[in-house]
């Protein structure tokens, strides 16, 4: 398998990965609630656009220290997100179904930012 040549943060799988799972959130929270708009729809949807926007904040960076920085805080982020979606499944805001398929996709963008922060730190 060749390695393909990353011109841009857009190139990065994580990055795609993580833009499809804040899409996959909002399409969910669209059916909430109307009164959680506030409250679980916008912690939800934030907490989702940090990821790949952390992501591609680091990618911009001048140095390797400082995008490394940016990927711990889309890893934050991302267990944010993670707990916003257990308290949504909790209180029933949808169903069991949905919550579970966006914390697969959550697991999975996870490991791919963690191996692209150990590809960093050990370079």
């Amino acid at each position: 398998m060749g390695e393909t040549l990353i011109q841009s943060y857009r190139d990065l799988r994580v990055w795609q990965e993580a833009m499809n799972l804040a899409e996959a959130c909002y399409r969910t929270t669209k059916a909430f609630p109307k009164e959680e708009l506030y409250g679980m729809t916008s912690q939800i949807r934030r907490a989702a656009v940090s990821i790949p926007a952390n992501i591609a904040e680091g990618y911009g960076r001048k140095n390797r220290g400082e995008y490394i920085q940016f990927l711990y805080i889309a890893q934050g982020s991302l267990k944010e997100l993670e707990t916003h979606l257990l308290i949504a499944q909790r209180v029933e805001l949808t169903c069991c179904q949905t919550i579970n398929s966006l914390l697969i996709h959550s697991e999975s963008v996870g490991r791919l930012l963690l191996a692209l922060i150990r590809a960093l730190e050990n370079k």
